[in-house]
């Protein structure tokens, strides 16, 4: 599977973004694995030049310190400028605080119901 498929939904809301942004406006993106998508996007040539250089890549603070040191000189927010104090991990609050919805949300069949209650037994 090659590096494009992998990042595939990545790069096509990037794109996206890009399509209705005016050209003189830049982004800071924050991502778990953002440090990944930018090397590829320099390696396979993933988006446009003009796209690359309007985007600062970073990753989510939380994330960081999970990644090698040399990533995390290079694409920690607190190192990039124009973050300020962004943690990247808005989405993350949001998730939690929907959670008390999934149950209730979450759709299930007879089927899904049945096999539930055969591995119960077993």
């Amino acid at each position: 599977m090659s590096a494009r498929s992998k990042q595939h939904y990545a790069l096509a809301l990037i794109q996206k973004l890009f399509d209705n942004l005016p050209t003189d406006m830049t982004v800071g993106l924050l991502y778990d694995i953002g440090c990944q998508l930018h090397r590829s996007c320099l390696k396979y040539r993933l988006l446009d030049d003009a796209v690359l250089r309007r985007i600062t890549f970073a990753i989510s603070v939380f994330h960081a310190y999970g990644h090698q040191w040399a990533c995390q000189i290079i694409y920690h927010p607190r190192k990039c400028e124009g973050f300020g104090l962004s943690d990247g991990e808005g989405c993350e609050r949001l998730w939690s605080a929907l959670k008390h919805l999934i149950a209730p949300l979450r759709v299930s069949g007879v089927s899904v119901s049945v096999s539930k209650m055969i591995a119960y037994e077993l």
